[in-house]
């Protein structure tokens, strides 16, 4: 009797411990604030749709397990966000290989924007901006095939090819609504980052950063010191449509012009409390002369983190338009089968705490320029017309795509103009001040 009453009482207490711990879980899951049903059952639901799939689809012997499930990780990675996706081994490896410093393509930078493929930036003296594609022009087919479903890596695959080879793809340009046909032949696609190192007016240095790659920040110091060897007194530091690139080596510009230590950007997690922070590490110091940093629409990433830091902590003057707004962090965690996801697990903030992400970066200074303008402006300058080197107080340059003769409408670098004037005033207003505080 004993015995069956022991039985009893254990048996009870093994029921309670079981209602509590149920009760735990529950009120668990409760303070989560998440009502998610069990990962079995979704993935039995997913089991059964593809078995009806491959039972039931017209066309099943063209589906295998593989080739569903795939579809299904790509659908999956690219509703969380634009730059989140499911890679296949083969576009994966091809990934791996973009480190070089060229390649077969046609020249220009592509993004996901509100779901459009867009040419972020056509690589000047290339067959993309030979062809006349702009920033902003949306790429809806390629060779005939529509790229509202295609990743960014496909397009990439099918836009890169073997030199002298062709290829065909439509445009649409949102600004004219115009819809285009365009064959463009590909070519060696060199990629320059540090570019148009000179002297303008008055002793003030220019230089243009296309993107960030590993070469870059040795270049670029190469080119400060031949500029402040030559007497320059200020420098504009022209990042417009440059689409980013290493956030080492964007972290390596800021680093010539703050001092070691200096945060430049941090990175928050989905956890808010796990920052990853990006600091200047001992470096070769420059003299604090002003400093006007260009961006536009479409300088994204990397080009927004060198201007947020500088203009948070100061040091330049930010002219331009408001940056593209492509703030977040990407990992890419390779698969067992050798597929690999690229998934956006961190946004950058500016040492103030601004988020760059959607955002973007608003100058100091608001300058609009039209993209066509600003394509016409490399142009004449890769065709050795007017460049930065000229003064800018001189008479306007003629340009147009026909030449000198044409009688279309002159363009002039307004964004220049307004950071060579802004640096101008600070250094008139130092050498004044300088010379009243000397005679007192």
């Amino acid at each position: 009797m004993k015995r069956r009453l022991l039985t009893v009482l254990i048996v009870a207490l093994l029921l309670s411990n079981l209602v509590i711990g149920l009760r735990i879980q529950s009120l668990s899951a409760a303070s989560n604030g998440k009502d998610r049903d069990s990962a079995y059952k979704n993935i039995e639901l997913f089991t059964q749709v593809m078995e009806i799939i491959r039972k039931d689809y017209v066309d099943g012997e063209k589906l295998g397990y593989q080739e569903l499930t795939y579809s299904a990780l790509k659908g999956m990675l690219s509703s969380l966000d634009p730059h989140s996706q499911f890679m296949e081994p083969a576009i994966f490896d091809e990934m791996k290989q973009e480190t070089g410093g060229q390649f077969g393509g046609i020249g220009v930078v592509i993004e996901l924007k509100d779901g459009f493929i867009t040419v972020l930036s056509p690589m000047e003296d290339t067959p993309g901006a030979k062809a006349g594609l702009l920033p902003g022009d949306r790429i809806i087919r390629i060779e005939g095939k529509g790229t509202e479903k295609m990743s960014l890596q496909e397009a990439v695959k099918q836009l890169r090819g073997v030199p002298d080879t062709k290829v065909n793809i439509t445009i649409h340009r949102p600004k004219t609504r115009e819809v285009k046909d365009v064959s463009i032949v590909r070519a060696i696609i060199k990629v320059t980052s540090v570019k148009d190192v000179k002297l303008i007016s008055d002793k003030i240095g220019y230089i243009r950063i296309n993107q960030f790659n590993d070469p870059t920040s040795d270049e670029f110091e190469q080119a400060l010191l031949k500029l402040e060897k030559e007497g320059m007194e200020g420098l504009v530091l022209d990042l417009r449509n440059n689409p980013g690139g290493l956030l080492e080596s964007a972290v390596e510009i800021t680093g010539k012009f703050l001092p070691r230590g200096e945060l430049v950007v941090y990175t928050e997690s989905r956890d808010s409390t796990v920052k990853t922070r990006y600091v200047v590490k001992e470096s070769k110091q420059h003299p604090k002369y002003p400093i006007a940093v260009l961006i536009n629409g479409w300088s994204a990433s990397g080009s927004e983190i060198v201007a947020g830091a500088l203009q948070d902590t100061q040091r330049a003057i930010i002219v331009g338009e408001t940056s593209f707004g492509k703030g977040s962090v990407q990992s890419v965690l390779p698969l067992r089968d050798g597929s690999a996801i690229r998934l956006t697990t961190a946004k950058y903030y500016t040492p103030s705490k601004r988020v760059i992400h959607e955002h973007g970066i608003t100058p100091d200074i608001i300058v609009p320029l039209s993209d066509e303008d600003w394509v016409q402006i490399v142009a004449r300058r890769t065709r050795g017309g007017a460049d930065p080197s000229e003064d800018q107080d001189e008479k306007k340059t003629d340009f147009s795509p026909e030449g000198p003769d044409s009688k279309q409408q002159t363009v002039r670098d307004i964004q220049l103009d307004r950071a060579v004037d802004l640096i101008k005033s600070v250094n008139i207003y130092q050498r004044r001040k300088g010379g009243r505080l000397a005679s007192n």
